[in-house]
C-alpha cells in the first residue's frame, strides 16, 4: 500500500465523519432519538451510534479490534449533542493520526453467524478496517436518509450514497452500439 493510498483512506474517514457532523447539526434532538416503527423501530441515533463505534475502534491502541465488544453507548444513541461532540473528538484524533499507521496489522473479531457461539479472530490491517468503517457508515447514512425523508427533512446531495455511485452519476453516459 502506497503512502498516497493511506492518505486517501485517512481523508475518506475524515470526510465521512464530517458528513455525520453536518447531519447532526441539521437534526432536532427529538428527530435524532425518535424510534420509527416502519424501519424496524430504529432511530437515527441508533444508526449513528453504530457508525461511531466502528470509527472509535480505529483510534484505540492495541492490536485487537473486537466488533462484538462495542460499547453500544445509549447516550450516543439518544443525545445528539453528545454524538456531535464524540464526532468532533474522533475528527481531531483522525486528523492527528499518521496515515502510515494504517498499514498496521491487527486481529479482528466479529460474529459472523448466529448458529454457533464462535466469533473468529482474523488477520487484517487497520487500513482495511478503515475502508470498512467508511462503506459501512455510508450504508447506515442511506438508512438515516430514508428516515429523514419519511419525516420531511431533505439531506445534502450525496449523503448516504456510495462515492463510486456519486462518481458514476457525474460521468457522462455514453451509449454503446452493438
Amino acid at each position: 500500500m502506497t503512502a498516497s493510498d493511506k492518505e486517501h483512506i485517512k481523508s475518506a474517514l475524515i470526510e465521512t465523519l464530517r458528513q455525520g457532523a453536518e447531519l447532526l447539526e441539521l437534526l432536532s434532538d427529538s428527530l435524532y432519538r425518535e424510534r420509527i416503527p416502519d424501519v424496524y423501530d430504529a432511530s437515527i441515533g441508533g444508526h449513528y451510534r453504530h457508525c461511531l463505534e466502528h470509527f472509535q475502534n480505529l483510534v484505540t491502541e492495541g492490536d485487537h479490534l473486537d466488533y462484538d465488544a462495542r460499547k453500544r453507548d445509549p447516550v450516543l444513541e439518544t443525545d445528539r449533542e453528545q454524538a456531535l461532540q464524540t464526532t468532533f473528538a474522533l475528527l481531531d484524533q483522525l486528523e492527528q493520526m499518521e496515515a502510515k499507521g494504517l498499514a498496521r496489522s491487527v486481529k479482528l473479531r466479529c460474529r459472523v453467524s448466529c448458529l454457533d457461539d464462535g466469533s473468529p479472530w482474523v488477520d487484517t490491517t487497520l487500513a482495511r478496517e478503515a475502508v470498512y468503517a467508511v462503506v459501512h457508515a455510508v450504508h447506515h447514512y442511506a438508512l438515516i436518509g430514508v428516515i429523514c425523508r419519511m419525516r420531511g427533512l431533505e439531506l445534502p446531495s450525496g449523503f448516504g450514497v456510495a462515492p463510486s455511485t456519486v462518481k458514476y452519476r457525474q460521468a457522462p453516459q455514453v451509449c454503446q452500439q452493438r
